[in-house]
């Protein structure tokens, strides 16, 4: 059975201490099935519950006034996701087209069905 390395150090000399893993090296200690729960609760969803990650291309669901415009990006407008944070007001940094780069609130997207 295969370890992953310490998070903390990269050291490759980790073992298995009851549900932690401990690292030798720098005595950091975790749990590798908490960070995945965690991993798992911070990722940012669309619309229908689909995980949103980088590059992933998206359509807007709902007309959307921009902020200092008195424009609106029309529903269907499609766009990629440049960057996903864990922001509370606008989680994605998206290219529009026909818009450039815009920050968007992911309850406003849903993923682009591949075809």
């Amino acid at each position: 059975m295969s370890l992953p390395p310490c998070p903390n150090c990269s050291s490759e000399y980790v073992y298995k201490d009851q549900s932690n893993l401990v690292c030798p090296e720098c005595a950091y200690e975790w749990n590798p099935t908490q960070d995945a729960i965690e991993a798992e609760a911070s990722a940012v969803r669309d619309v229908n519950g689909n995980k949103l990650e980088q590059g992933d291309k998206v359509t807007i669901i709902k007309d959307l006034k921009v902020k200092g415009s008195s424009s609106v990006v029309k529903i269907g407008a499609k766009g990629v996701i440049k960057r996903v944070t864990v922001a509370k007001d606008h989680q994605l940094d998206c290219k529009i087209e026909g818009w450039g780069e815009i920050l968007i609130t992911a309850k406003y997207v849903k993923k682009a069905s591949a075809i």
